[in-house]
């Protein structure tokens, strides 16, 4: 499942859904809220599948900002797929053509390091961008 992105980084591109932590929410919880929010879709989390350490830099090359992205494989308990929050739309693509999607950096790696080993694992990816966030 693919979101595309309403906001910076990588706005209108397509990504995993997501977002921040609440204040006392834990990651699972953040992962089921944010599918929801973003997807209309209900899920049972499984567990961390990957993590990304993504570094955003701005023209000049400094750091803007960055993120840490804990990936979490949910199960779907109901589905009423609607794009919401942050997402301009909400879409199931087949594994064998998310690579031909206009995907974020980090999602890219993803699927990338997911398709070539057949699964994914939790050692963490570096992932950098150039964008003006502000």
């Amino acid at each position: 499942m693919l979101v595309k992105r309403r906001n910076p980084p990588s706005a209108n591109m397509w990504s995993i859904p997501g977002g921040h932590v609440e204040p006392g929410e834990s990651i699972m919880e953040t992962a089921v809220r944010e599918l929801l929010e973003e997807t209309g879709v209900v899920g049972k989390p499984l567990g961390v599948i990957d993590i990304t350490d993504l570094f955003v830099k701005n023209r000049k090359g400094d750091l803007a900002v960055r993120y840490i992205i804990i990936d979490v494989l949910v199960e779907p308990v109901k589905i009423d797929l609607k794009p919401g929050g942050d997402a301009l739309d909400a879409v199931f693509i087949p594994l064998d053509r998310v690579l031909e999607m206009d995907l974020t950096p980090s999602t890219r790696r993803f699927f990338e390091k997911m398709l070539s080993r057949g699964s994914c694992s939790i050692e963490p990816s570096e992932v950098y961008i150039v964008e003006e966030l502000f």
